[in-house]
């Protein structure tokens, strides 16, 4: 007879909070293995002895049969001294010094779950917080490790009988559930109007889709913070909405009950369907049908929808009533932090909302809701939050421990620890007192709950930062400030698993150049530890400095006047309106405006220089009359992507716009005088929109790949990373990737991590770590 072995296992990973303690409890039982099952801060601990046959089966059945949301990363398997075990346990929870586990994002409600949900039979029938092992809140209510109720927002509710039986139960799905619940000992809702007034009805969620149908706005508070919510189909609610929410274009977010629904005003394609249907349930961008059932108003002048679907119960019992769309936008003021708590929800949102659904568990980390696209066959995040944070991006090698603090805008922190790196939810742009609250809230959490202590910080060397000016406030540890564009190719390095040096296009609206200029256009050659600028565009004056972003009209006329010049030798200014009177941005904006830029120009008084392509992109779309004003941002390059027939192009660069390159020493400088005139002989010559904006896209293609190739044949360097808020140009980056492969380029490009500031703090702690490495 064989005798018995005992096993010592510890699994790393998302293994906490998804039900994988019954998992093992069940698999350990079914193979007649004794010993036991527990958490602990470094993931869970299984200590199981029976026969050698039982015990490899069990192996390889605990990660190929391990529960969907669960995540391994490590397997740690010693022997130990049988101890006669006579049945398998699962044991409470250890607490110790250290802790390395990994926390499970917030999942969407599960099939099971949501079944039980519309079940008349269930006790748990409409219960809007019905959740289970496999699904429901995790990081937006955890406040410590290991992942227990008593370290949860769920630990006020005391569980009643039956709720306690399934919780003790290991062959329950709500086996030790740490937000189990119904509708007796669980959380609950309740409605209000915006004076805090409660609404006393018996279901005060079929009473909120009676006052959506009527064109109410209702704030309601979900799983990461409050929504704004009202009915797409009145279009005088959604116009409402945006006058008292002070986002007058921007476009709105909608949320639908099922695929079919969507299907009704938006094309989708099967990665589409996927990462709708997907745990996570992010925003997925989805081209707009024509013609469409949605209000025009909810994304003006945008060829795509912004939809998710349901993702608790809560919203699945909103949308059953009857609704094609819900938009559901933010809650919060415009640029401030979303909202969690009930209190500030009515003080902050009570002049947006006429009534509000709330409910008393506490939200302890506020979380936005996450916003991807598929382009080029690949997912990629253009917001990185609810349902993808806090798990990290799992790095080449071990690393020393950084705080990354990010950029001003699309805020997020990053904290390394060994191979891992944990970027943040979305902050938002540091431009207030409540972002950055809640910006040092984020980074004190999470270094609480993933016990790390970094070596250093890692900041962006704008000066005038808020994040920057924070780095410059803390005592006793190493500052090392990292070059905004640098910064943004090692976040791509790091994502792709690569170090070596690469082609980098940093191309972006903003980033501090470490010549003090305004850099945004950006061919670097660069790896973790350098950066070389072997290329940008010309610098051009920057009106008024950041009211050159809010007005594009201001970079029209630089582009403009710099063509002017060359063309006449002359620098009168009335010469100069004369020269451009034909232009639609003389009329749309006033010759004494201009005249005024123009002797800003002059005279060089607040006009910053920039080597920007987002501010040439404001400039194009300014010249041809497509937009002079900005209430957002990126509004003006997004209407002009949007204007291009894109369909029209064949594939060849004969009709595209062609950029001057010329060679300044080692360096390739981009002239865009050449485009502008084009553009302009274009725009007199009544050239469509559409046709104009398709052959600056091209020129655009056509540039950068032969920028390339020149920069290869010089260096030797076959490798090409895409990054920067520029790549969220599907056309840019779908057919510029496209054609650098097909030229023999191995092209980087963001999937997990968005190519804007949102991933811009993963490239900074690469750099810094490495920056610590090489200075010991």
């Amino acid at each position: 007879m064989v005798s018995r072995q005992r096993k010592k296992i510890l699994v790393k990973g998302v293994v906490q909070g998804v039900g994988f303690r019954p998992f093992v409890y069940r698999l350990a039982v079914s193979e007649n293995l004794k010993g036991f099952v527990s958490n602990s801060s470094h993931g869970v601990e299984i200590e199981v002895e029976g026969e050698p046959s039982s015990l490899e089966r069990f192996l390889q059945n605990l990660q190929s049969d391990s529960p969907v949301l669960a995540k391994i990363t490590k397997v740690e398997i010693s022997d130990m001294p049988v101890s006669e075990d006579t049945e398998f346990l699962i044991k409470s929870s250890k607490v110790e010094e250290e802790k390395s586990t990994l926390i499970s994002p917030d999942v969407s409600i599960c099939d099971d779950c949501l079944r039980e949900l519309f079940d008349p039979d269930d006790r748990r029938y409409r219960y809007p917080f019905i959740n289970c092992t496999n699904c429901g809140p995790r990081y937006t209510i955890i406040k410590d490790i290991p992942y227990d109720r008593s370290n949860t927002t769920m630990a006020s509710f005391q569980m009643c009988e039956d709720c306690q039986t399934e919780y003790n139960d290991p062959s329950n799905r709500r086996f030790h559930a740490q937000p189990n619940g119904c509708s007796l000992c669980g959380p609950r809702v309740w409605l209000t109007d915006n004076t805090a007034k409660e609404i006393n009805v018996e279901n005060p969620i079929v009473e909120t889709t009676r006052y959506l149908k009527q064109g109410k706005i209702v704030a309601v508070k979900g799983l990461g913070g409050f929504h704004v919510a009202r009915d797409e189909a009145n279009v005088e609610a959604v116009s409402l909405l945006r006058e008292r929410k002070r986002r007058e274009e921007k476009p709105l977010a909608v949320m639908s009950l099922d695929i079919k629904t969507v299907e009704m005003f938006a094309e989708l394609n099967p990665k589409e369907k996927d990462l709708l249907l997907s745990p996570r349930r992010p925003i997925v961008l989805l081209k707009k049908k024509h013609p469409n059932p949605l209000a025009e108003s909810v994304a003006p002048r945008n060829g795509y929808f912004g939809t998710m679907l349901p993702y608790t119960p809560l919203h699945y019992l909103l949308l059953k009533e009857g609704f094609i769309a819900l938009v559901m936008t933010s809650g919060n003021i415009s640029e401030e932090p979303i909202v969690t708590d009930n209190g500030e929800a009515l003080q902050r949102l009570g002049k947006i909302a006429d009534f509000f659904l709330m409910h008393n568990r506490e939200i302890y980390i506020r979380n936005d809701d996450s916003v991807t696209e598929v382009v080029g066959r690949l997912p990629r995040v253009v917001r990185r939050s609810r349902g993808y944070v806090p798990f990290p991006i799992f790095l080449r090698r071990s690393i020393p421990s950084i705080l990354a603090v990010g950029a001003e805008l699309k805020n997020t922190i990053c904290l390394t620890r060994a191979d891992k790196a944990f970027l943040s939810q979305h902050i938002g742009d540091l431009e207030n007192i409540e972002t950055l609250n809640s910006f040092e809230k984020t980074i004190s959490h999470l270094k609480k709950i993933l016990q790390i202590n970094p070596s250093a910080v890692a900041y962006d060397l704008h000066p005038d930062y808020l994040s920057t000016q924070w780095v410059q406030k803390q005592e006793g540890i190493p500052k090392i400030g990292i070059q905004h564009h640098h910064a943004h190719i090692a976040s791509c390095l790091a994502e792709n698993g690569r170090d070596e040096k690469v082609i980098g296009l940093s191309l972006d609206g903003t980033g501090y150049g470490s010549d003090g200029n305004v850099w945004g256009g950006e061919i670097l050659i660069a790896d973790f530890s350098t950066f070389e600028r072997v290329g940008h565009f010309d610098y051009r004056p920057m009106p008024g400095g950041v009211a050159a972003i809010r007005e594009p009209w201001r970079m029209g006329i630089s582009y403009l006047y710099k063509v002017y010049k060359e063309d006449s030798d002359n620098e009168d200014t009335q010469d100069f309106i004369n020269w451009m009177a034909r232009l639609p941005i003389l009329k749309q904006v006033g010759s004494d405006k201009i005249i005024g830029i123009v002797r800003m120009i002059q005279k060089k008084i607040n006009t910053p220089l920039t080597s920007s392509l987002g501010r040439l992109f404001d400039g194009v779309a300014a010249v041809i009359g497509l937009r002079q004003k900005v209430v957002f941002e990126g509004q003006a390059a997004m209407e002009l992507e949007m204007a291009m027939n894109n369909k029209m192009w064949d594939g060849s660069f004969d009709k595209a716009y062609k950029f001057e390159i010329f060679e300044k020493g080692e360096k390739v400088l981009i002239s865009p005088d050449r485009v502008v005139k084009h553009i302009m002989k274009d725009v007199l010559n009544s050239v469509p929109v559409e046709t104009i904006s398709l052959n600056f896209h091209v020129g655009l293609v056509q540039l950068f790949l032969e920028i390339c190739k020149k920069i290869g044949r010089r260096s030797g360097i076959k490798i090409v990373a895409l990054s920067g808020g520029c790549f969220q140009n599907r056309f840019l980056l779908e057919n510029l990737s496209s054609i650098l492969e097909k030229t023999g380029f191995e092209v980087l490009t963001h999937s997990q991590v968005p190519p804007n500031d949102g991933g811009l703090a993963l490239g900074q702690a690469v750099i810094a770590s490495r920056f610590l490495e090489e200075n010991k």
